[in-house]
């Protein structure tokens, strides 16, 4: 039998003892290699150095009519997929935020896949179902935000935050669900927030128009009394405010947005105020750095990225609301045959989120926690957090070189006195070098170099030797 056996259909099941068995010599052979690739990553350059369109060459331009053997097909995952990898799991991947895969979430991604299970209700998947609120609970416990916060896993942050804004248009303008937006809705976010939220804000016809920068202060914080006057001023206008996005941790430079008086405003104004704290928010499961989530408490959602900053494979983001009834009223449609009988204390997960189709990500999340415990988690946090501080205190010493944001978590943002192409060419050198990759942005108009630590196999001699690439490739300027 072949490994993908073809032809007219028969009685019995395809899924025959041969069929698993070479699965199983597969499998292993996968494992083996995925332990090694886990163990040192820096055989590999950071950046792949193929070119545009290489990997499509390589490939046939059909698919096969006959099955073929796993042997050809992870033969060709390491001769032609793996050059064209960019290895975000690299020790070195010092760009955007530094994401990884832990040993316990990769096994919680390859259990799902094998149980294929789909949550559309509580029927179709009740552990499913059931672990995504415990692991939740957990995490919410772990971050030190009170009960009462209902929690649902979506992918991505981007995801999260047009679930929110729809929450938020629903709370402020119930007949939106029916009629659609009548164009006078204004959302409020700091001019340092990410682009997900003027997506969001076209994606559900509020209209990129209607989102207000909000101006920051010297640490790129929204300014409240900024906040404060956009408001009054659209109010003025006949406008009508209805969600204010708080960030903590933003993506430039990982500042933080006074949450507590952006809550008394959003009170004043009974607007929804939602919290993106998609990469920071891990930091508050260090008992140290809890304050962080200060005001968050009153936040009506709120989401963090277990995927950025706690070892969990892409995809996962978990997002809270203090108003899950609101939440289900926003997206709650349920045809003829989704009808469940509802039983006490069933929760149908379909009903608080855009996709009907859930994957099994909570897995991966209770596995990850249950393997490294909070102590382990923290370990590893507190150990980036130092390295950002000490590399920080390289950068000050260096006399060409300045620190240009603070550095609360584990991302230091610093610039080569020079011009902004000197920084770019920096930048170039440092990652066509294939030894790391770090990333740029700007700030008071100013090219800017970013290093993020949060890959769970970085060590301190990684950072180090990232630095002097950077060191080394200003003196080749």
């Amino acid at each position: 039998m072949s490994s993908n056996p073809g032809g007219p259909a028969i009685a019995g099941s395809f899924v025959t003892a041969e069929y698993i068995e070479e699965f199983r010599r597969a499998a292993h052979r996968a494992v083996d290699w995925m332990a090694e690739y886990l163990r040192d990553p820096r055989v590999y350059p950071v950046v792949s150095r193929i070119q545009p369109g290489e990997l499509i060459d390589a490939l046939p331009s059909s698919a096969p009519e006959q099955g073929e053997k796993y042997d050809a097909i992870l033969r060709d995952f390491e001769k032609l997929i793996m050059p064209a990898v960019t290895h975000w799991n690299h020790p070195r991947f010092f760009n955007f935020f530094a994401i990884s895969s832990s040993a316990p979430a990769i096994l919680g991604e390859m259990l799902s896949a094998t149980l294929n299970i789909n949550g559309l209700h509580w029927k179709t998947a009740p552990a499913l179902a059931e672990l995504e609120q415990v692991s939740l609970g957990w995490l919410r416990q772990w971050m030190g935000l009170p009960e009462g916060f209902f929690g649902i896993i979506y992918d991505t942050a981007s995801v999260g935050v047009v679930h929110a804004i729809a929450a938020a248009r629903e709370y402020v303008d119930p007949e939106a669900h029916q009629r659609g937006s009548l164009g006078d809705l204004v959302l409020y976010a700091s001019e340092q927030s990410h682009s997900s939220i003027e997506k969001g804000a076209i994606a559900l016809g509020i209209g990129q128009s209607n989102v207000r920068k909000i101006k920051t202060d010297a640490e790129f914080r929204m300014r409240p009394e900024a906040l404060a006057e956009a408001i009054e001023q659209d109010l003025a206008a006949g406008r009508k405010p209805f969600c204010v996005v708080a960030t903590v941790g933003t993506t430039a430079t990982t500042s933080m947005d006074p949450v507590p008086q952006i809550a008394d405003i959003c009170e004043r104004h009974k607007l929804w105020l939602h919290v993106d704290a998609a990469y920071a928010g891990t930091a508050a499961i260090v008992p140290e750095h809890q304050h962080i989530l200060k005001g968050c408490e009153r936040a009506h959602s709120f989401l963090v990225n277990p995927m950025k900053w706690m070892f969990i494979p892409v995809d996962l983001d978990a997002f809270y609301t203090r108003y899950p009834d609101i939440l289900r009223r926003t997206f709650s449609l349920t045809p003829e045959y989704l009808r469940t009988a509802g039983a006490e204390r069933e929760v149908n997960l379909m009903d608080y989120a855009i996709p009907l189709g859930r994957r099994f990500r909570a897995l991966k999340l209770w596995m990850t926690m249950r393997y490294f415990g909070r102590e382990g988690i923290v370990r590893i946090l507190r150990a980036h957090m130092e390295w950002a501080q000490k590399l920080a205190r390289l950068v000050e010493a260096e006399p060409r070189f300045e620190r240009v944001a603070p550095v609360p978590f584990s991302v230091v943002c610093f610039r080569y006195q020079g011009s902004d192409d000197d920084n770019r060419r920096i930048a170039q050198q440092v990652n066509d070098s294939g030894q790391a990759y770090i990333s740029q942005t700007v700030l008071n108009g100013q090219a800017v170099l970013r290093i993020a630590i949060g890959n769970i196999g970085t060590t301190w001699d990684d950072v180090a030797q990232c630095w002097e690439l950077v060191r080394a490739a200003a003196k080749n300027l």
